[in-house]
């Protein structure tokens, strides 16, 4: 098991992480935001529960959830879809939404950096960037901090940031040396993600090489991150500086990237120089708080834990355009414990 690490007067306290899958999540509705209401519940399903202003989703371990982020041909965000407007397959098989919303609900998010010995002349940058994207991010969001070299140390007082001065400091806690453990500090920052109780999770990562140092390797980084709801985006500074221009936008590296962010449903982002990664961040920021919510149950109710794979579709309101959308590419399906135990698996 994978420990995020807490730097604390010099010596390194180990927190556990709670490891397990969380394949559904209860969704918060912030139905009185926006001018969507939650479509009614499929026959069977559990009611909404109005609470403190909002809608509450009984859990429902059958419940599939998904954060989705719509662009038209233009890469706009396109903020004015119906529900009718969405069509969402499983394995290729139509699935009914039992839940649907456009609300921007605060986020459980991590914001995983890069400390090794090449970061070192970025980081003020990098910093100036990560505080910008909380600015700009929901005030009620749950927010810690992982700075990774060899070793990777979770920075922030606490599970979570109690405010932006924590942030700051945490951000500040540079040891700029060492190599790159990026797997193993993304994949326990997946773990940290579940210690949080909003509905959405994030993570950010900044980064500028290729990892060179962790114990997991990329698919098992992918596999865990296929089991987690958490979506992912990076961004990276690869290669070195060359007339301040990064040149490895090509690189194995920003391959790996790609990957990890689009089987979450985020995105990847290669800046050209230091000077784009606030804006970037900012970006990003923009991204997470203008998605749509779609949640249903799946119409396949085996209990097998195979991974099913996950299509959405939208089309602009009254016209039959397609529109781009970004969410995850799947998910793994619950398991029915006793007769894996029956089966002696």
């Amino acid at each position: 098991m994978l420990r995020l690490s807490k730097k604390k007067g010099g010596a390194r306290a180990l927190r556990p992480i709670v490891l397990g899958v969380l394949l559904a999540l209860p969704v918060w509705l912030a139905a009185q935001q926006s001018q969507q209401t939650p479509s009614q519940p499929a026959p069977g399903t559990p009611p909404l529960e109005k609470k403190g202003g909002e809608y509450k989703i009984t859990l429902e371990v059958n419940l599939v959830v998904l954060h989705a982020t719509v662009l038209d041909k233009r890469d706009r965000v396109v903020n004015d879809l119906k529900e009718s407007d969405f069509k969402v397959y499983e394995d290729g098989t139509p699935q009914k939404l039992a839940v649907f919303s456009h609300a921007d609900v605060p986020v459980t998010m991590g914001i995983v950096i890069d400390d090794s010995g090449s970061m070192r002349e970025k980081r003020a940058s990098v910093n100036a960037a990560a505080l910008a994207f909380v600015k700009t991010s929901n005030p009620q969001d749950q927010v810690f901090v992982v700075n990774f070299n060899d070793v990777y140390y979770l920075d922030t007082p606490g599970d979570f940031a109690s405010g932006i001065e924590d942030l700051r400091s945490a951000l500040e806690k540079i040891d700029s040396r060492g190599g790159t453990a990026l797997y193993d500090a993304v994949y326990a920052s997946l773990d940290h993600l579940k210690l949080g109780n909003r509905d959405k999770k994030v993570i950010l990562v900044i980064t500028d090489g290729e990892d060179n140092a962790s114990r997991y390797t990329f698919a098992e980084l992918i596999a865990h991150a296929q089991k987690s709801s958490a979506v992912i985006y990076t961004i990276g500074l690869l290669g070195e500086e060359q007339h301040g221009l990064f040149k490895l936008h090509g690189s194995d590296a920003a391959k790996k990237l790609k990957q990890l962010a689009e089987v979450t449903g985020g995105q990847t982002f290669l800046p050209r120089t230091l000077d784009e990664v606030e804006s970037t961040c900012v970006g990003i920021a923009h991204d997470i708080r203008n998605q749509y919510t779609l949640a249903y149950y799946p119409s396949n109710v085996k209990k097998d834990g195979s991974y099913r794979a996950v299509r959405v579709e939208a089309y602009s309101s009254g016209k039959h355009d397609r529109l781009t959308v970004r969410t995850r590419a799947g998910y793994f399906a619950p398991k029915d414990q006793t007769a894996a135990v029956a089966s002696g698996q």
